[in-house]
């Protein structure tokens, strides 16, 4: 596995540290992603989003959805004390987990529901008015003449 030393892009770039952050944390992950459990992430609208992760066997008091240092965090844990049943073919699985979703800048999470043994988390991209594009007027020079404009005429 190659290491990357990201020091020459700290002192190359002002404001841009979450960026070498996010770089560094790509490249230092594990190789292999866990696959349990299986989820979906689709685009329902122009700034939102749905994230479906399939829970089957576990009630939403056995899950738990957290928003913390810019990350999603989706675990789950069966309640302990549950009496033991017999299984004659065991193929679903309860197992606990714990997933995280990187968040992107300005993504909220508006709410999660439990049905039919998925957990929806909905997010939604909220830009605030200040990190917006806006246009800056640029003012004259004081005692600089206005530019005229030129009229076209018509020349026989």
């Amino acid at each position: 596995m190659r290491s990357f030393d990201f020091a020459p892009l700290y002192r190359a770039t002002v404001g841009f540290d979450r960026v070498a952050d996010l770089m560094d944390r790509v490249l230092s992950a594990d190789v292999a992603q866990p696959t349990y459990p299986p989820y979906n992430i689709e685009k329902t609208a122009e700034d939102a989003y749905r994230i479906s992760i399939a829970v089957a066997g576990f009630s939403p008091e056995e899950l738990s959805v957290e928003v913390k240092d810019g990350s999603l965090h989706v675990a789950a844990r069966k309640a302990e004390g549950e009496a033991e049943r017999s299984y004659l073919h065991r193929g679903i699985a309860t197992r606990a987990f714990e997933r995280r979703f990187a968040l992107a800048d300005h993504v909220k999470v508006t709410g999660a529901a439990h049905e039919h043994g998925m957990l929806h988390i909905d997010l939604a991209r909220e830009i605030p008015e200040e990190a917006k594009p806006r246009r800056i007027e640029i003012a004259r020079a004081a005692g600089e003449a206005p530019a005229i404009e030129a009229k076209a005429e018509t020349v026989n």
